[in-house]
């Protein structure tokens, strides 16, 4: 039987390796090489649009910047489908080696320069990872009891494992494109892709062979167990497949979204039905998830600029020359946010700790609106930069978006990992993965918004500083307005949660 603790209310009894359950480890590294697959791909996605497709005319920014925000936005959506498959037809492991295999073989048809197999291999990326991410994340949670005071330090040593893998990818992957041969940049973006691809097959295989320390969580349940239900799940990736392809290629970010919305729609639809066959109290808790997952939305729509304008700024509006003539790669700045998550995880959990001895720790609606507060003030520095700090060559120093990302890793640091502890506390027990899955899709919504505001700031011609300001500007009110509302409802947001902290 499939012991999934937010069910039974109980964990299985693990061996412990230092102070938590030892699959705990096993699914951090295999997030980890998971990571660094998707991050691979991420900083170079739309750099290698404009560079490959475009020859590198500034006017493939718009389309580019399109999308990524429709490749987010479609890859976390698609962990709605992906947490319902594990919780109502295969169980979570046989998700997550399917997610897996099928992330690889997209990845390594990326590498193919032609934009049809392209767009294919995004399809597979998209597809998989939906089977993938929600499960080895709501997996996290069942390996502790749902009282169990060590939970939330649980998922934030996961979380450690997402950013490890997105530090090492940037380093290593933007070397390859800069360095590994003599021939064009677009030409060695084959290299990070396949990088990428072999870093997905390492995520495979060490969950494949460290599966078993899971006992039976994350097993199908006994109505599950059939291998034909596999077989159907492989030819709904078959099937599903060409229909991602079809939104990525013909449907659009604008009409993408009126899609995602009405999926969000029934995916709160569904969580209120199964709490109202609870009590009263459950379904206050899902009503205070949802709306948390709004202001959710409003934050990544903002922090996924990070893989558009923001690449586009460095690209061509910052300074990237160091000393001795050495010029900064353009990817490795998406290294910077998980270096200083890595740096000041330890340093925000014992901010929470000191504040809950003394009772006073924020709640979570309250870390949410700290989180979106801090992400404004990184687009502060930038409106700043693009003010007062232009050279003569029309560039900004290389430290304001470096600080820009620090600020905005700040305000990570106050919701994401918190969120996913969030949903298990407050999610019907028995649509876990279903609810982790419209975590997931509040960060689809946040990042096919994040395209749509790219591609206006890009415009036709490309970004320019003005154009920058302009978008950046507005990207700083709405956050920092956003985060302030949060801080005032949030007492409101505290009660319909019951206690939950």
């Amino acid at each position: 039987m499939n012991q999934n603790i937010d069910a039974v209310g109980d964990a299985p009894d693990y061996p412990q390796l230092l102070g938590h359950p030892r699959p705990l480890w096993m699914l951090f590294m295999t997030e980890f090489w998971e990571r660094f697959a998707f991050y691979s791909l991420s900083w170079a996605l739309a750099l290698y649009v404009v560079a490959q497709f475009y020859h590198g005319d500034p006017a493939g920014q718009g389309w580019a910047s399109g999308i990524y925000g429709a490749w987010v936005a479609l890859i976390y959506a698609m962990g709605i489908f992906g947490g319902y498959i594990a919780d109502k037809v295969i169980g979570y492991q046989r998700s997550i080696l399917i997610g897996a295999a099928v992330m690889a073989l997209g990845l390594f048809a990326i590498m193919l320069p032609d934009k049809q197999l392209f767009m294919v291999g995004l399809s597979l990326v998209i597809v998989g990872n939906g089977l993938f991410k929600p499960n080895i994340s709501s997996m996290v949670g069942q390996l502790y009891a749902r009282d169990d005071e060590r939970r939330d330090r649980g998922f934030t040593l996961f979380y450690m494992g997402i950013n490890g893998g997105a530090l090492v990818a940037p380093l290593l992957t933007g070397w390859l494109a800069s360095y590994f041969t003599d021939t064009p940049l677009e030409q060695n973006y084959k290299a990070v892709f396949g990088a990428a691809g072999v870093g997905m097959l390492l995520s495979l295989l060490w969950f494949w062979i460290g599966r078993r320390q899971l006992k039976n969580v994350g097993r199908p349940l006994a109505d599950q167990a059939s291998r034909m239900r596999v077989v159907w799940v492989l030819l709904g990736v078959v099937v599903a497949v060409p229909l991602v392809y079809l939104m990525l290629a013909y449907v659009g970010a604008a009409y993408l979204s009126w899609l995602l919305g009405v999926l969000f729609i029934g995916v709160a639809v569904m969580l209120l039905v199964e709490g109202q066959r609870h009590d009263r109290v459950q379904v206050h808790r899902v009503i205070a998830m949802l709306i948390i997952f709004a202001f959710n939305m409003l934050f990544w729509m903002f922090y996924f600029q990070l893989g558009t304008s923001f690449n586009f700024l460095a690209q061509n509006l910052v300074d990237r020359q160091m000393f001795g003539g050495w010029e900064f790669p353009v990817g490795w700045f998406q290294s910077v946010s998980p270096l200083a998550i890595i740096l000041l995880a330890p340093l925000v959990s014992l901010v929470w700790a000191l504040l809950a001895a003394r009772r006073r720790e924020p709640s979570i609606p309250r870390k949410f609106g700290l989180g979106l507060v801090f992400n404004g003030l990184g687009f502060a520095v930038l409106m700043y930069a693009l003010s007062q700090l232009l050279n003569g060559h029309g560039l900004i120093p290389f430290w304001p978006l470096v600080l820009c990302y620090v600020l905005q890793t700040v305000g990570e640091l106050c919701l994401s990992p918190i969120g996913l502890s969030m949903v298990t506390k407050l999610a019907p027990p028995r649509l876990v993965g279903l609810a982790m899955g419209g975590w997931f899709l509040s960060l689809a919504v946040g990042g096919n918004l994040s395209g749509l505001l790219a591609g206006h700031i890009s415009g036709d011609n490309g970004m320019t500083a003005a154009s920058a300001l302009s978008g950046f500007t507005f990207s700083f009110w709405l956050l920092v307005g956003a985060g302030v509302l949060l801080l005032l409802i949030s007492p409101l947001i505290n009660k319909l949660m019951h206690g939950v902290r």
